[in-house]
């Protein structure tokens, strides 16, 4: 590919209405959106409460076995930038709703693995099936609805994100104590197959879209990096998913050890915490489109922070309250993130959600697996420090960013 000078890209055909707030098609793309975030959050995360699981039955170690989750996102953040330009002149119902099918599949795939290899394949598939769902989402919301409602509708889609992202997690813990985790992975499969045909029949159909003009690929996404303001966003949801994932993983295998000793139910448990993440998520969009962005986001970290600091104490209670803290931090500053991508990117929509999803996934996959490393050196508090440090990282982007922006 060549760098040739950016062309717009595909652009409605007429001035159609887009879908306005609180009308019957706003509900059903609210809804249909809803179900593509749960089934693809629940699928990438269904793992994470059960490494210590994994690590036990497979014979391999904590930064081992994250692997059955950083292959998967990974995957995802290649297959989100292949996706996310080649979509423009797809359908983007039919992309998402192939994805979700085709990553619901491969969740049985690996429900029934004979060994960890076949494992790992299975679940980094699953990371390249699902690249369909985020970048072209977050592009569908942007190019259908009206402007003045976009932080509200992706609030929406970012809780349900956290919606999937908790009962995966929950499902999968709760289930395991009572039956074999294969037989909990497949349940999660066959539940997100009934979401995609859910999906299929709510979604809205999209407005009329001219073909995109053959236009270097390179060359737009050169276009939303030199742009001041999409970097900001790539490098935060960078730093926010590198905490995030980071807590979870080794929160695990941290109160699976003495002296806490939890069981796989109690394990669970602690990812209820995700039920701050859709009320945040949600009530962070409207008040981005009030009050501006700059302010969400520094008041996300910071309370990223407080939630690493209380994460610190011995006490059990401590812990979950950090959690919680950490969780509501984390979909305040995602919803706020997300929501900037589509507001600043001039056209190629696709092109600078990947992006972004890109830097997401980037940051889940590569300090996620580095996290298992100085949990072995160095225990929670290493583990903690790194995630601070991602944390006042992204305080400095949101401090050098507009003052409304």
């Amino acid at each position: 590919m060549t760098l040739a000078p950016a062309q717009p890209l595909a652009q409605p055909l007429a001035p159609a209405a887009r879908i306005a707030a609180d009308t019957p098609a706003w509900r059903h793309a609210g809804f249909a959106l809803f179900l593509a975030g749960f089934s693809s959050f629940a699928l990438i995360y269904c793992v994470q409460p059960l490494l210590p699981t994994f690590a036990a039955h497979f014979g391999r170690t904590p930064a081992t076995a994250s692997l059955a989750l950083s292959l998967t996102t990974g995957a995802l953040a290649v297959a989100i930038v292949a996706t996310g330009a080649h979509a423009e002149n797809l359908p983007r119902k039919a992309v998402m709703l192939a994805s979700m099918l085709a990553a619901a599949v491969l969740n049985l795939a690996a429900a029934a693995a004979p060994d960890w290899q076949s494992l790992l394949i299975a679940r980094a598939l699953e990371g390249l099936a699902l690249g369909g769902v985020p970048a072209v989402a977050m592009a569908w919301l942007a190019e259908e609805i009206e402007p003045r409602d976009l932080g509200r509708a992706m609030g929406l889609y970012i809780a349900g994100t956290a919606f999937g992202a908790m009962m995966g997690r929950v499902g999968m813990g709760v289930l395991t104590e009572f039956a074999d985790w294969r037989v909990a992975m497949a349940g999660l499969g066959a539940l997100c197959l009934a979401a995609a045909i859910g999906f299929a029949w709510l979604l809205p159909a999209a407005r009329p879209r001219a073909a995109a003009p053959r236009t270097s690929h390179l060359a737009l996404w050169a276009r939303h990096l030199a742009n001041p303001a999409l970097r900001r966003a790539y490098a935060t949801g960078f730093c926010l998913t590198s905490v995030f994932v980071t807590v979870f993983n080794y929160a695990t295998f941290r109160l699976a050890a003495a002296p806490y000793s939890l069981g796989q139910t109690a394990l669970s448990l602690i990812f209820l915490a995700f039920g701050f993440g859709i009320v945040s998520a949600t009530v962070a969009g409207r008040l981005a489109d009030r009050l501006g962005r700059r302010p969400l986001l520094i008041a996300a970290f910071v309370t990223i922070l407080a939630g690493l600091a209380a994460t610190l104490a011995a006490a059990l209670w401590a812990i979950f309250a950090g959690i919680g803290l950490i969780t509501t931090g984390f979909f305040i500053g995602h919803a706020v993130a997300s929501g900037s991508v589509g507001a600043e990117a001039e056209g190629a929509k696709g092109h600078a959600s990947a992006l972004y999803l890109l830097f997401y996934y980037a940051g889940s996959a590569l300090t996620g697996s580095a996290g298992g490393w100085l949990w072995a050196a160095g225990g929670w508090p290493a583990v903690a420090a790194l995630c601070a440090a991602a944390a006042l990282g992204g305080i400095a982007l949101a401090a050098t960013g507009a003052r409304r922006g």
